[in-house]
């Protein structure tokens, strides 16, 4: 069977047995705060098993993208030095929601496995959960019985708690669950050890395919277990090892699900898949991460500094190291693996084939940025082995520095430093990395405790699109403890408060109870349960409360979040229709709206969105809401919807002008443009590869920017004494500003020329050295590191220390000849930092040249002193 059709084969099966078709989530989590990124199938259900909605159907069934990067078997660093573990991978999933449960969930994954797929049955091993003393249970009998009906004793194994006892989390939904094993090892092999012995043993070949999990309690804050009211079936199935066991391959790579990646991959780099070991590490890595890279860009998360963002630049920028050194490529080229990639996955996550072209430009952006670092990050090193090379061994703190700002991993820069016979500090290097995982869960950390329940079984309704005021009940309330603060967390029945969402921030306001007011300070969502912050509890928790948003907030927030939607559109006329929304920010100061687009905007095409923008404020378009409308329905209006975004079956449209703009949108919206005033975009830059970022503003802000702006021309002609043409009475100021920058320059430049006919006069002999130690005053620091290379130029053999007063403040430039520095004990980076000390600052550099900066300028003439001891020891030894 082909992938696709072990895809297929598997959404069919359950399809029959009555479960409901779900298309995969994005792979970027939006609502979850626990998560960046969906990581197992049952995060976009999350809800259903927390009870915070009820499921829309009782059976699911879907395939997954999820990305792993952390965690036991999913260190980042390790993925491609083994051949089955992955940073996205395909997860095969059927769920129930309070319908069947252990009995079916076992019978038809044997059936699926066993009769359509045609696995061998004497190779399958099934784990159930043995049991443990500290949380009070037993063996999972009912799950043991049920497996033996089905396959002999001996091929059932007890599992611990921590293979066979699953948790959504530290608190949560959780269970036993149950997991087939398969041994695919040879049949020679099989003979001298059973696959028994082997389960959950890291084995390559004998691996689970298939985990069960039985969802029957909830787990307290406390640690402590209760039973669910509702049981419930999660099931996940690696799509690449069930295609790895079903095609007889001995590695997920040998599959059809990366040969034609690997094929492509090899004949770029004119090598050979299974003939060198380091190439074909090189290879995985490559074909593993455009997966994740691609999915992830398409979803919607670029590549950036922070957060989930960051993640995706550090897979990219490993794929591009491997392919870089191990494969000799060093132009970019995992742009190019895109095509067969979304033509690959044409049919299950047609996201990637609608953004091809999209994806590929960040990609090949990303790509050449990194190259670039690459280099100089190479070069950097080859400083620190100059630096380093009487001890050879490069200390953990700058192999450190090196990963940290270049992105080199360890492993890459002692394989560089062994080349040259370098040793590097492992032991220094992991010191530093755990201070940073360290420094990393300090910033993170909160403590959230459980709910204390006042409402059973009651949802929230939300109103805040009709109404800003509300009778409501808390229906759960808890305390969380961050590094910060404390605070609480309260649920209600009905609210008028909008939660953060669709890049809109959450609403504050008060609830009031007789004569006590409860600020909330923020409104969001955990998954889709609409979460308010307080500072306090009220004194009666169980009153009634009437909720009242902040109205002029709230009402600034609409004006820019419509102003997003009719800016949308313009961009859309203006640039072309390859605009797409990319991400957005929208509260009560500005709106800020990311889009895809690959050339800086000109004045021009700027005025013309304002232009566009603000005939359609004039307008006075009225808003035309369309709630709980069927997405097919939606998508024949023509609604944009945002890529990487969750919909489900109804959704809600927001419309100013049929023929202008139509949004799929949950945000809060103006009743009519009107009331937007006037539209100002304040900046346009760029924000990442083929990204540009609009900053504007709407109404009263935008009003007084314009009386700002008014103001400060006014002040402008003020100072130049008012004169009739103003542009050209700056034009002038700017020119005379000019030629005396010149005059000023050429002043300078002979002051130099004279300090160093000065110092050159001033040589002393020392062997074969000529050395110059002296103080300087100049006007600007690159004055002083001219003159120094001005002098080495003019002076063979020469060995200088420079202390300089550069306006009041302290610098040092070491210049010793190349030649110098091998004949004698004498290296300017490490001299310099030595000087440094007395200066009260830091510096380094080559052995040739150095420099140093500092805060006591006092220091100086002890800089020359010590010069003179250390220099002179040197060149008489």
């Amino acid at each position: 069977m082909t992938s696709q059709e072990i895809r297929s084969a598997f959404i069919q099966f359950f399809e029959q047995k009555q479960h409901q078709f779900v298309p995969s989530a994005p792979i970027v989590n939006k609502d979850d705060p626990t998560l960046m990124f969906i990581n197992a199938g049952m995060n976009q259900f999350k809800d259903y098993f927390l009870g915070n909605k009820p499921a829309p159907y009782a059976r699911a069934a879907n395939s997954q993208k999820c990305l792993r990067v952390s965690g036991k078997h999913n260190d980042l660093e390790e993925v491609g030095l083994d051949t089955y573990h992955h940073t996205m991978f395909e997860m095969l999933g059927n769920w129930s929601f309070g319908d069947y449960f252990k009995k079916e969930a076992i019978a038809w994954s044997w059936e699926l496995l066993t009769d359509v797929y045609k696995l061998p049955k004497d190779r399958l091993y099934a784990s159930v959960f043995g049991g443990d003393e500290q949380d009070s249970l037993e063996l999972d009998k009912e799950a043991y019985n049920y497996w033996k009906e089905i396959i002999d004793e001996d091929r059932i194994i007890l599992g611990s708690k921590k293979d066979n006892f699953w948790e959504m989390g530290d608190t949560g939904p959780c269970g036993p669950c149950s997991e087939i094993h398969i041994d695919l090892r040879p049949t020679a092999e099989i003979d001298k050890q059973p696959g028994k012995e082997l389960v959950n043993q890291d084995h390559p070949l004998v691996v689970e395919i298939w985990n069960l999990v039985f969802m029957q309690f909830n787990r307290q804050a406390s640690g402590k277990l209760h039973p669910l009211s509702a049981q419930h079936i999660d099931t996940g199935m690696g799509f690449e090892r069930l295609a790895m066991a079903i095609q007889n391959k001995q590695s997920n790579y040998d599959t059809d699900v990366f040969a034609p990646l690997i094929e492509q991959v090899s004949q770029r780099a004119n090598v050979r898949y299974g003939n060198n070991p380091k190439t074909d590490v090189a290879i995985r890595v490559i074909v593993d991460h455009i997966r994740a890279i691609a999915f992830s860009i398409a979803d919607g998360q670029l590549p950036s500094n922070n957060k989930a963002g960051y993640v995706i630049r550090r897979i990219l920028r490993r794929a591009v190291r491997y392919s870089y050194t191990f494969l000799e490529l060093k132009e970019p080229f995992l742009y190019q693996l895109i095509p067969t990639l979304s033509q690959q996955f044409a049919d299950v996550f047609p996201e990637l084939k609608k953004q091809q072209s999209f994806v590929e430009k960040v990609i090949q952006e990303e790509e050449s940025s990194f190259l670039r670092t690459l280099e100089v990050g190479l070069g950097k090193l080859d400083q620190i082995k100059e630096e380093y090379q009487v001890e050879k061994k490069i200390p953990g703190t700058v192999v450190f520095e090196l990963y940290d700002t270049f992105g080199f991993p360890f492993d890459l820069t002692a394989l560089i430093a062994r080349e040259s016979g370098y040793s590097v500090d492992e032991a220094g290097f992991g010191q530093e990395m755990e201070k940073q995982k360290n420094r990393s869960r300090a910033a993170t950390s909160t403590d959230t405790g459980d709910w204390t329940v006042l409402m059973e079984d009651t949802d929230t309704t939300f109103v805040g699109y009709d109404t800003l005021t509300a009778e409501a009940r808390i229906i759960k309330y808890r305390q969380v403890q961050d590094k910060k603060s404390s605070y609480y967390q309260l649920a209600l029945d009905k609210t008028p408060f909008y939660a953060e969402g669709g890049g809109q921030v959450g609403d504050t306001g008060v609830l009031e109870s007789g004569t006590e007011q409860i600020f909330i300070f923020d409104t969001k969502k955990e998954n889709d349960l609409i979460v308010h912050y307080t500072k306090k509890l009220p004194t009666d928790a169980e009153a009634i409360f009437t909720c009242r948003v902040d109205l002029d907030k709230r009402k600034a927030t609409e004006n820019n979040h419509s102003a997003t939607h009719l800016l949308h559109a313009a961009l859309r006329q203006v640039l072309g229709d390859h605009v797409q929304q990319r991400g957005s920010l929208v509260n009560d100061q500005l709106l800020r709206f990311d889009f895809s687009h690959f050339a800086k905007m000109t004045n021009d095409e700027i005025q013309q969105v304002e232009h566009l923008v603000n005939q359609r404020v004039r307008e006075n378009i009225r808003l035309e809401e369309l709630r709980k409308l069927p997405i097919d329905e939606a998508k024949t209006m023509g609604a944009m919807a945002l890529f990487g975004e969750k919909y489900g079956s109804e959704v809600r449209v927001i419309v100013f002008d049929r023929n202008y703009s139509v949004e799929l949108c949950g945000g809060t919206h103006v009743s009519a443009t009107g009331r937007l005033g006037f539209f100002k975009i304040i900046s346009e830059g760029s924000v990442a590869a083929g990204i540009r970022r609009i900053e504007a503003i709407t109404g009263t802000a935008a009003e007084n920017y314009i009386r700002e702006q008014e103001e400060l021309l006014s002040s402008i002609k003020e100072t130049l004494k008012n004169p009739r043409d103003l542009q050209k009475a700056v034009h002038s100021l700017v020119e005379e500003k000019n030629q005396l920058r010149k005059q000023i320059d050429a002043l300078q430049q002979e002051k130099a020329s004279r300090i160093q006919q000065e110092l050159a006069s001033k040589i002393q002999n020392i062997k074969e050295a000529k050395i110059i130690i002296e103080k300087v005053s100049l006007p600007q620091a690159d004055m002083l590191k001219q003159l120094a290379f001005n002098l080495k130029n003019q002076v063979d053999n020469l060995v200088m220390v420079l202390a300089a007063d550069i306006d009041g403040k302290p610098q040092i430039s070491v210049v010793i000849d190349e030649l110098l520095t091998k004949t004698y004990d004498l290296h300017a980076g490490k001299l310099v930092k030595h000087l440094a000390k007395h200066i009260r600052g830091g510096g380094g550099g080559q052995p040739f040249f150095a420099t140093a900066g500092g805060k006591d300028v006092s220091g100086l003439e002890k800089v020359l002193e010590e010069a003179k001891e250390v220099i002179q020891n040197a060149l008489h030894k």
